[in-house]
This record gives structure tokens, C-alpha cells and sequence, in this order.
């Protein structure tokens, strides 16, 4: 069984050492609700910052590939593809996505979830001079392949606003 405790109840690192190496990806999600006119500027490329969606994809990337230092516990690992992508969903959204993926011996939910995180919180940062009132929500994970575990899709019904995950 794997846990994050030790015999003695102390929290550890799970032991993967003997588990095989397998193919893994996991997408995950979040949605960034914000004022007509934040998303406006944003598309019509009138931000002063600059290409924020570009900004706040390079985020995502990098957060996915340092989650191990961010979350405690978490294994440093050798992704082969992060892919972070932002979708304006007019009038007021953004929903993000994110995938990692790796040959490795264990998953890669974490990153994907720190992924879009960072991604949200980069767009909240570049936007809040003009809209404080932004919100991120619905971060959770809509996918997850390999391992022991098998395949996790997210039931139907737990989407964001707008149709699909």
C-alpha cells in the first residue's frame, strides 16, 4: 500500500522504487472568471503587460515542471510534455487546461493541477491593476492514464461553465 506515512506515523516520501515504469498523463483544469471587459483587453491584445495568455502558459509550464519543489512530498520528475492551454470563453472566462505527461513510475496529477494553478494565478497577477474582483475556480483534475490505478475520467455533469471539462 502506498502512503505518506512511515511505521512510526511520521510523514515520508513514498517508496516507488519497485513499481514499473509505465506511460502516465493527467489533464486537469481551472476557470478564471473575470470583468467583459479584462477578457476584452485581453484578447484584443491591448494589454500593457503584453501577450498574457503567452505569459501565463511559460507559467504553467514551469510551475509543472518544479511542483516537486512546491509540493511537499511530491517526486522530482523527468516530464516529456506539459501542454497549457487558455481558452477565453466570452463574456467573462478563462478556462484553462493543462496535460503532463511522462514514462515513469508514478503519476503526474500534481503538475497538471500546479500547471493551471500557476497559470490562474499568472493571469489574476498581469490582470489585478484593472480587476481586482477576479476569481479562480474550479481547480481539479479531469483525467489521469496509467499506473496501477488505471484510467480516471471525471464524471459527467462536474464541468465548467460551458460545456465539456
Amino acid at each position: 500500500m502506498l502512503t505518506h506515512l512511515d511505521n512510526q506515523g511520521r510523514a515520508n516520501m513514498v517508496d516507488v522504487t519497485t513499481k514499473a515504469i509505465t506511460e502516465r498523463a493527467a489533464t486537469a483544469c481551472a476557470l478564471v472568471h473575470m470583468q467583459p471587459q479584462t477578457l476584452d483587453m485581453i484578447q484584443q491584445g491591448g494589454h500593457p503587460k503584453g501577450d498574457v495568455f503567452a505569459v501565463a502558459r511559460i507559467a504553467g509550464i514551469q510551475a509543472a515542471k518544479r511542483t516537486h519543489e512546491l509540493i511537499p512530498l511530491c517526486h522530482p520528475l523527468m516530464l516529456t510534455s506539459v501542454k497549457v492551454h487558455l481558452e477565453p470563453r466570452p463574456p467573462q472566462h478563462v478556462y484553462i487546461t493543462a496535460t503532463c505527461k511522462l514514462a515513469g513510475q508514478t503519476g503526474v496529477e500534481m503538475e497538471a493541477l500546479t500547471a493551471v494553478s500557476v497559470a490562474a494565478l499568472t493571469l489574476y497577477d498581469m490582470c489585478k491593476a484593472v480587476d481586482k474582483d477576479m476569481q479562480i475556480e474550479q481547480v481539479h483534475l479531469l483525467d489521469k492514464q496509467g499506473g496501477k490505478s488505471g484510467h480516471y475520467v471525471r464524471a459527467e455533469g462536474k464541468t465548467a461553465p460551458g460545456g465539456q471539462p
